[in-house]
């Protein structure tokens, strides 16, 4: 694989062992819109979309630190509760020292999913509260957080970690340049929705939950973690307990947010939704988790607020399924 990225699997896949219930099949995907070629807008914060691809997952950027994290034994071990503990995260984690998400003001504008310059300026507007958040928890931490570049598109192009769109992803994290990409038609075509808004903020904190990762330096130590798992099902496993602290960092975000977006009970209901099922319900590709699982750790963060509380790490093995 010639790049790293962060993949989340598209929202509404049916069918596959272990699948909570069967799901209803997705509208067939619109074509791409006309070749308006690329936004790009670097220096602001990023976006991800429903597709989750993390690029990260195929070759570290050159330069790229590889200090090693916990290792598969210590990532493997369980606390033999069954629940989830939120006592911390992979050894060395510095999102262990940020503290509790602050309340951030992010009410949410107006959005029309058909209509480009409408969904352009939510993306934005989500993304700009997302920099805010992140950056004053790095800060509370001790640490420098540089916000991603963000790429909009709406026809085909090249990214260091590959060419996109590619098949089933409408959004991907590069980590070679800290680059988030959005298609923005194609988050619209794969949300099972029709598109709430509240979806739209998921999907985009996920993926930028992969920065918040990378500038923490959880990719680096997964990565070098991952090149010396024995099998590929160790690999999976550890993709899986990225992936899954993922969305519970995307679910501090959403907590943060959650009086101004606003994300009442049927917000919710429909993040929890959306996350259930973007879950594994291909049993040969287990990289994301069950959909119950994928719910779970959502809603973990959102109630907890607090990214050491995202402790995928050491969690116990049922709850990385």
């Amino acid at each position: 694989m010639a790049a790293r990225g962060t993949r989340f699997a598209r929202a509404g896949r049916a069918g596959g062992a272990g699948a909570p219930s069967p799901l209803p099949d997705r509208p067939p995907r619109p074509p791409m819109g006309p070749a308006v070629g690329l936004v790009l807008l670097t220096g602001l914060t990023a976006v991800g979309l429903a597709g989750f691809l993390t690029v990260s997952e195929l070759a570290a950027p050159a330069g790229a630190a590889q200090a090693r994290p916990a290792s598969a034994q210590e990532a493997s071990a369980g606390t033999g509760s069954g629940s989830v503990s939120g006592s911390g995260g992979a050894v060395g984690d510095p999102l262990r020292a940020t503290g509790e998400m602050t309340e951030v003001e992010c009410p949410a504008p107006e959005v029309d999913p058909e209509d480009r310059e409408s969904m352009e300026a939510f993306l934005h507007e989500i993304t700009d509260c997302l920099d805010t958040a992140w950056k004053e928890r790095f800060a509370e931490g001790g640490m420098d957080f540089e916000p991603p570049s963000r790429v909009f598109w709406y026809a085909s192009g090249q990214s260091p970690c590959g060419n996109f769109p590619a098949e089933g992803t409408a959004a991907f994290y590069c980590q070679a340049n800290k680059g988030l990409y959005l298609g923005v038609e194609d988050i619209v075509a794969d949300s099972w929705d029709g598109g709430h808004p509240e979806t739209y903020t998921f999907v985009l904190g996920h993926e930028y939950a992969h920065h918040v990762q990378g500038e923490a330096g959880i990719l680096a130590r997964f990565h070098a973690d991952r090149s010396a798992a024995s099998s590929a099902a160790e690999r999976d496993r550890l993709t899986r307990r990225s992936e899954l602290q993922a969305n519970c960092l995307g679910g501090t975000f959403l907590g943060a947010v959650e009086t101004s977006l606003p994300v009442g009970d049927e917000e919710r209901e429909h993040i929890l939704e959306d996350a259930r099922r973007r879950g594994d319900y291909d049993s040969a590709d287990r990289t994301h988790g069950t959909g119950e699982n994928g719910a779970l750790w959502t809603e973990h963060g959102m109630d907890r607020r607090d990214p050491a509380a995202c402790d995928t790490w050491s969690a116990d093995g049922d709850l990385v399924e």
